[in-house]
């Protein structure tokens, strides 16, 4: 069946409806419910991250399935469709595979090569399949996207800086402060984006290190990496009122940071507060950028300082591009070369029958040839009939683009004298 992706990103989406549409832990088991339950979808592989809420799907047509799995995430999300007009874009069949092996390669992220997204695209297959919703077809389709991204990884520099984020964050803070050497620094969460934090902090030369975590395991595990000192979430509003420098990055639900807790820790200070809020959703209330003395900063904030990064690696991006194309052919003729299984097995069928039926059709004047020499003909001719098979075959995998496959097929069918049923 076609694959159709439908999405909403950081490209046209704001921070505000991006939190909205994102899945948390607990939402992925109802949506593959639904989907399941939809005759429209076959499949279905959602992918929430900090930039993006996309669902890949399986589906009988473009129309109906792109109305279902619109539906899915309206109904999931609670999200007027009106809401989407603008920002919601799709992608089908070769596109949305050309889109996910972008998206798995960090090319569509707003921080070019982010290295989050890959490992978020490979949970999401793994989540989707464990769940029932994933088949052959998007399992293929994401562990492909996997394996592009990796490579892209691998033979470019688009994954060169993964803590761009905060490499930005951290220069926005900078100019903030008026410096970042002996900085009161506090970080919210003790994931990948909060291990990247503390160390490029670190490495700008920023005063002790706190880290608040729900899990306090969790947050000693990341402060014996790097000398920082572990705390619970529960002593944010103490932490907050002795920090220069407030940097959050969990995964949350909802608000980490109230806005209560923010103006009690603005007051009677004598140096700005920056927060720097990396999460979606939001973990810091934005109102919070509106009390004196506080600086706050966020990924809609960011987004024209990353846009403009991205533009100076544009000849690594190009040979990322070559590589996504490379293995979007690649797929696209694997796909292919399933569609048109059958009448590939049909065409050698129909090779055997003929080198049998000549070899009958000459068994007296083979009768004095010695076994071996019997074995030399007979592979002479299932090698001619090969060769003039596999070109008319590899010609139609070429040929043959989403939709037009059957086409093609019946086509070849009558040409080789196939019973179209077969096909």
């Amino acid at each position: 069946m076609p694959i159709l992706a439908l999405g909403v990103s950081h490209r046209l989406a704001s921070v505000d409806l991006l939190e909205r549409l994102a899945f948390a832990d607990e939402d992925f088991a109802k949506a593959y419910r639904r989907a399941i339950d939809d005759d429209a979808i076959d499949e279905a592989v959602v992918l929430s991250t900090c930039n993006r809420v996309e669902i890949y799907g399986s589906v009988g047509t473009y129309h109906a399935g792109f109305l279902a799995l619109k539906r899915l995430l309206c109904e999931t999300r609670g999200i007027e469709p009106d809401e989407l007009a603008r920002p919601l874009y799709s992608h089908y069949e070769d596109g949305a595979a050309e889109h996910l092996f972008a998206v798995a390669s960090g090319l569509d992220s707003m921080v070019l090569g982010e290295p989050q997204i890959l490992s978020q695209v490979r949970e999401a297959g793994r989540r989707a399949l464990a769940e029932g919703a994933a088949g052959s077809t998007l399992t293929r389709l994401f562990d492909t996207a996997v394996r592009t991204g990796r490579k892209v990884r691998k033979e470019t520099g688009v994954g060169a800086a993964p803590d761009a984020f905060v490499a930005e964050a951290a220069a926005a803070a900078e100019r903030a402060l008026g410096g970042l050497a002996g900085a009161r620094t506090v970080v919210v969460g003790a994931g990948q984006m909060s291990a990247l934090a503390v160390k490029h902090l670190r490495g700008r030369g920023v005063g002790p290190v706190r880290i608040l975590n729900r899990s306090l395991e969790r947050a000693r595990t990341l402060a014996e990496r790097s000398g920082a000192e572990p705390d619970r979430l529960e002593r944010l509003p103490e932490a907050l009122e002795s920090a220069d420098l407030v940097l959050s990055a969990t995964g949350a639900a909802g608000v980490v940071i109230p806005l209560d807790v923010v103006r009690r820790a603005a007051i009677h200070r004598t140096r700005p507060l920056v927060i720097v809020d990396l999460a979606v959703p939001r973990d810091v209330d934005p109102a919070a950028a509106a009390v004196d003395g506080v600086h706050l900063v966020d990924l809609d904030r960011l987004k024209g300082a990353l846009a403009a990064r991205a533009s100076e690696t544009a000849t690594e991006i190009e040979r990322a591009r070559q590589i996504v194309a490379e293995e979007l052919r690649r797929f696209a003729v694997r796909r292919r070369s399933e569609h048109l299984a059958p009448l590939i097995r049909a065409l050698g069928d129909r090779g055997d029958a003929a080198v049998r039926a000549e070899l009958d059709r000459f068994r007296s004047e083979l009768a004095g040839l010695d076994p071996e020499q019997r074995k030399a003909v007979e592979a002479l001719a299932r090698g001619i009939v090969a060769k003039l098979i596999h070109d008319p075959i590899v010609r139609l995998k070429e040929l043959s683009t989403p939709g037009t496959e059957d086409a093609y097929a019946k086509m070849a069918a009558e040409l080789f004298g196939i019973d179209p049923e077969r096909v």
